[in-house]
C-alpha cells in the first residue's frame, strides 16, 4: 500500500507499520518526537490543503497554470527572454550539477568548479576588470554589495551614493535596504533625453560621494554616451564608479575598464535562463585592488599534489558569510547552477555568436522603432539616442488604454508615462513583431 492511500501524502509513501518500525529502530515513540519545536511558535492549526496523489497534484497545477494569460511579451526593463539552446537544459540537468551544493570539497567538484572558473573568465574578458565572482543573487543585490564595498574601501570620509533618477524601483529599494545599517545616503542625479545629465552630475559629485552608479544600456534602452566623463567625475573625487550592464550588452559596448569603471554589476542571466521575473544571476566584477572585499564566491586555479591544474574556492571561508561579526557581505548562498547555465549558453554561442546576438538587439529595435513611428499616433523612439533591445514610444492616446487594448490582442508592454510605452524585441520572433505592429496600428487610432 503506497502513496496517499497509505498516509494521506504521496511524498511519504510508508504504511503505519513501516513508520512504527522506523521509529522503534531509532528509539522514538512518535514522529513528533523527532522535532523540538517550542509551543510558542508551533503551528496547531490546519493548512486547508487536501491530500492528493501525484496525478491529482499535477492535474491541479496544470489547471492553475492554464489560467495564465498567453501573451507575447515586449516588456524588457531588466528582464529579457532570449532563446536558450536546448543543450543548456540537457547538460545543466545532469544529476552531478543539480544535486551539487556550494563546492567546498574541490576533490569531488572539479567539473563544476572549472565551469564556474570559465564563467568568471567570461566576465573578466567582457568587463576588462581583473576579478569576477560566482555569484550574486541578482542585479539589485549586486548593486547593494557594490555600495557597501565602496564604503569599506574609500580612503576618505563620505556618505553619498549617487544613482540615476530613472533607476528601477526594485533595484532602488534593495539598495536602500543594503545601506539602512550604514551611514550611506542614496541621492539621485537627473537624466537628460534618457542618459545622464553630465553637467548636473558633475556638479553633484563632491568629496563626500563614495559611489557613482550609471547603467549602459539605461533602463529605457538608450546607450549611455558619457561613461568616460562619469568615470572622470568619480575618480577626481575618489569615489567608486559602478556600472550596470549585462553580458550580451557588454559584447558590443565599450569595456567598462576602458571608461574608468571600478565595479561592474548587473544580471548575467540574460544568458542561460528564460524570462523568470524574480530569479536571476547577479554579475559582480571589480578591480584587483578590491579582491579581498569581493562578496560571494571566488573560484581560483591552482595545482594538486601531482602538479595537475586544479580548481578550488579561494580567499574566503564560509564563516566570512555566516558569522555576523566577521561578515563583509550578507550573501550566504550561491547561484552556481544558474552561473553554470550562463557559461554553457555563452560557450554554445561563442564570441561571434554573442556579438551577433547583441547586434540583432540593436538592429531589430531600430527597425521596430521605425515601423511603429510610421503609424499615425505614434512617435518612436522618444529619445534621440542609439538603443539596444528596447526603446520608448510616445502615443497620442493614454498609454494605459493603449496597453490594455494591446493586452486584449495578446501583447504585453510596459507603461512608463501618461503617454509613453516601452517596447523590447528580445526573445520576440519576427512573426510576432509583425503581428504586434498590426495590433498597435489598430489601438492607437
Amino acid at each position: 500500500m503506497h502513496g496517499s492511500d497509505a498516509t494521506g501524502s504521496p511524498y511519504a509513501p510508508h504504511t503505519e507499520t513501516e513508520q512504527s518500525r522506523m521509529l522503534e529502530t531509532i528509539g522514538a515513540e512518535s514522529i513528533d518526537d523527532l522535532f523540538d519545536i517550542p509551543d510558542a511558535v508551533g503551528f496547531d492549526g490546519t493548512f486547508g490543503i487536501d491530500a492528493r496523489s501525484e496525478r491529482e497534484t499535477r492535474r491541479l497545477v496544470r489547471s492553475i497554470l492554464r489560467r495564465n494569460d498567453d501573451l507575447t511579451e515586449l516588456l524588457g526593463r531588466g528582464h529579457y527572454g532570449y532563446y536558450v539552446p536546448s543543450l543548456v537544459d540537457h547538460l545543466a540537468d545532469r544529476s552531478e550539477f543539480l544535486t551539487s551544493y556550494t563546492q567546498y570539497q574541490p576533490e569531488v567538484s572539479q567539473g563544476f568548479l572549472q565551469a564556474l572558473f570559465e564563467y568568471q573568465s567570461l566576465l573578466v574578458e567582457l568587463t576588462g576588470l581583473d576579478v569576477a565572482n560566482c555569484s550574486m543573487y541578482d542585479a539589485a543585490t549586486a548593486l547593494g554589495e557594490a555600495a557597501t564595498l565602496a564604503e569599506r574601501v574609500r580612503t576618505t570620509s563620505g556618505h553619498r551614493v549617487l544613482v540615476p533618477d530613472r533607476l528601477l524601483e526594485g533595484r532602488r529599494s534593495t539598495l536602500e535596504n543594503y545601506v539602512a545599517g550604514t551611514d550611506l545616503a542614496i541621492e539621485e542625479y537627473p537624466t537628460d533625453d534618457g542618459n545622464a545629465d553630465l553637467a548636473a552630475l558633475e556638479e553633484a559629485v563632491g568629496e563626500d560621494v563614495v559611489m557613482v552608479y550609471a547603467e549602459n544600456p539605461t533602463v529605457r534602452g538608450t546607450i549611455e554616451e558619457g561613461l568616460a566623463s562619469i568615470g572622470e567625475f568619480a575618480a577626481e573625487n575618489d569615489a567608486l564608479f559602478v556600472l550596470g550592464s549585462d553580458p550580451i550588452a557588454l559584447s558590443v559596448l565599450q569595456r567598462p575598464a576602458d571608461v574608468g569603471a571600478d565595479v561592474v554589476v548587473g544580471d548575467a542571466s540574460v544568458l542561460g535562463l528564460p524570462t523568470s521575473y524574480g530569479m536571476g544571476l547577479g554579475l559582480f566584477a571589480c578591480r584587483e585592488d578590491y579582491l579581498r572585499q569581493v562578496p560571494g564566491r571566488l573560484v581560483g586555479a591552482s595545482e594538486d599534489a601531482t602538479d595537475r591544474r586544479a580548481f578550488t574556492l579561494t580567499l574566503q571561508t564560509r564563516e566570512q558569510h555566516i558569522r555576523r561579526e566577521r561578515a563583509t557581505s550578507n550573501i550566504c548562498t550561491n547561484q552556481a547552477w544558474v552561473a553554470l547555465r550562463t557559461a554553457m549558453h555563452a560557450a554554445s554561442l561563442g564570441p561571434d555568436g554573442l556579438v551577433d546576438l547583441a547586434n540583432r538587439g540593436v538592429t531589430r529595435a531600430q527597425n521596430l522603432a521605425a515601423r511603429v513611428d510610421d503609424l499615425e499616433g505614434v512617435d518612436a523612439p522618444v529619445h534621440d539616442r542609439h538603443h539596444l533591445r528596447e526603446f520608448v514610444a510616445r502615443v497620442d492616446r493614454p498609454a494605459r488604454a493603449v496597453a490594455d487594448d494591446l493586452e486584449d490582442r495578446g501583447f504585453a508592454v510596459h507603461v512608463v508615462g501618461e503617454d509613453e510605452i516601452q517596447l523590447c524585441v528580445a526573445g520576440v520572433s519576427d512573426e510576432r513583431l509583425d503581428a504586434f505592429v498590426a495590433a498597435l496600428e489598430e489601438v492607437v487610432r
